[in-house]
């Protein structure tokens, strides 16, 4: 796997697929390779080039210790695109990642041709700041939770009613959290990152357009929260997905991945984006279960 120095430390990234450059950035906790399930196949099939990498804190890439903030991460991630001459490229980011995309866009304008910003928030309610606070509580602590009860908690806050009660999709789901082990303890220095803070007013200066796609049953990053992210910039427009949690991205991949592709294919600066129908996904983001709300500005 490759490598890029950048901001002090090394990052790991895959690329893969030809185009225009699309840089994706994951959320707290996990590797940048779980876009390569279903978003990374589907942006290739559709004409794009693919760069996805894993945040401080996930191995392979360093892990420095200490608490990290949310300017160290846009640095990393603003260094990873100039190293690889990417810029200005096309980002998806989710949650953790929205917020990385979401301050790239107003600090380097220059380095965002456009994004989509899935599963995030400018700023956080009093429930987000609650869940916040007990999250870091719980990690300060040092107590770790049994595997079993990590994974339900995360199954509970992470996905949404209609996959709880699918039981063999429930128990797919348990497994792999149970695997991964209790969410707290994951990438324990992004677990400082803030993500509360509000930032509606400095969403205004950004210029490049944007699609926020917001979970209908996300308990993270809830879709009253989303849409004011659709509010607050203004080039941007808001796609509402039914039947997902925080997760949606994996829940109901192929209706996120006809609203990033179709509106990818809008402001693609060439003719390298196939479109959905060459593309093997179908047009039309409301009619795969993303409820567009048309332009939020």
């Amino acid at each position: 796997m490759p490598f890029v120095n950048t901001n002090g430390i090394r990052l790991a990234y895959e690329q893969s697929g030809r185009g225009e450059p699309v840089l994706l950035i994951m959320g707290s906790g996990a590797a940048g390779r779980v876009w390569q399930m279903h978003q990374t196949p589907a942006l290739n099939r559709a004409g794009y080039r693919t760069i996805t990498f894993d945040n401080r804190g996930i191995a392979p890439s360093d892990a420095p210790p200490g608490r990290y903030t949310l300017d160290e991460v846009v640095a990393d991630t603003k260094g990873l695109i100039e190293a690889l001459d990417l810029g200005p490229c096309h980002l998806v980011g989710s949650s953790l990642g929205s917020a990385i995309a979401q301050e790239l866009a107003i600090a380097a304008p220059h380095l965002v041709r456009s994004a989509v910003l899935i599963a995030g928030r400018a700023r956080a309610d009093a429930f987000r700041r609650a869940q916040s606070a007990a999250d870091r509580e719980l990690l300060e602590s040092g107590v770790r939770l049994p595997s079993g009860y990590a994974a339900v908690r995360s199954a509970l806050e992470m996905l949404s009613p209609s996959t709880l009660d699918d039981s063999a999709a429930a128990a797919v789901w348990l497994d792999l959290f149970e695997l991964s082990g209790p969410g707290t303890q994951a990438g324990g220095g992004q677990a400082w990152i803030d993500t509360d803070t509000d930032r509606r007013a400095a969403l205004g200066a950004v210029t490049a357009p944007c699609r926020v796609i917001g979970f209908a049953d996300d308990l993270v990053s809830p879709p009253h929260l989303t849409a004011e992210v659709a509010e607050a910039i203004p080039d941007c427009d808001y796609v509402e997905i039914p039947d997902c949690g925080h997760l949606g991205h994996l829940e109901r991949p192929e209706a996120v991945n006809t609203a990033i592709i179709e509106f990818l294919d809008k402001h693609a600066a060439g003719t390298t984006g196939l479109g959905l129908e060459q593309g093997g996904l179908e047009r039309g983001g409301s009619e795969q279960g993303g409820a567009e709300r048309g332009d939020a500005a």
